[in-house]
């Protein structure tokens, strides 16, 4: 019974650190111009409680991600169609990378900031890793797609967080043409490797 008190401060303490980390980075222009001091002062707690619960400013950064992240999780582990395990791989691979990229439009600042926090490199971030090993096995799935491994590499590379700000931002793509152009290179990426199958679906 005493012990109830701290952790439920404790979890209320974390959703509102998330809630304000989640409303700073929606407005800043810049990632970087978010600071731990920032998020700990808009959640009205001290800076060792963002410590405390979450590490460091990159387990905070994922923390956030990871909430926002768990509708289309649920969705592409449970779901159904076009992203849940029972759609057909043909149509699901296209249909998983419109989600990616959709979820990086939606959220550019944050997925910027989180890509940035991979020692250096995005592919050694968690998020990437469980992003390529979900398509690396649905590609693996299709028939005369070879080296599945480096395909999910590069169509993944359409949806890199930095280009999706170019895009969007300096190039004032919309959103609707980014979503179509990635569909069609990822459907000329599999008819080019898998021409039997897609005539066989067709």
């Amino acid at each position: 019974m005493p012990e109830r008190k701290p952790r439920q401060d404790a979890a209320r303490n974390r959703e509102a650190v998330l809630a304000a980390a989640d409303a700073l980075f929606a407005r800043c222009e810049s990632p970087e111009d978010i600071t731990m001091a920032d998020i700990a002062e808009a959640a009205g707690v001290g800076k060792g409680t963002l410590f405390r619960a979450f590490g460091d400013r990159t387990g905070l950064l994922r923390a956030v991600y990871e909430a926002r992240l768990e509708p289309i999780r649920e969705a592409v582990e449970s779901g159904p169609q076009p992203l849940g395990p029972a759609t057909p791989p043909l149509q699901r691979v296209p249909a998983l990378l419109d989600a990616v990229l959709c979820f990086k439009l939606d959220n550019r600042r944050l997925a910027l900031a989180l890509e940035e926090t991979g020692n250096g490199s995005p592919y050694q971030a968690e998020h990437y890793e469980r992003w390529h090993s979900l398509l690396q096995a649905v590609l693996e799935q299709i028939p005369d797609v070879p080296d599945s491994d480096f395909t999910a590499h590069a169509l993944l590379a359409a949806t890199r967080a930095d280009l999706v700000e170019h895009l969007a931002g300096q190039e004032s793509l919309p959103r609707e043409r980014m979503r179509a152009q990635l569909t069609n290179f990822t459907t000329r990426v599999l008819s080019s490797r898998a021409p039997q199958t897609l005539t066989a679906e067709d």
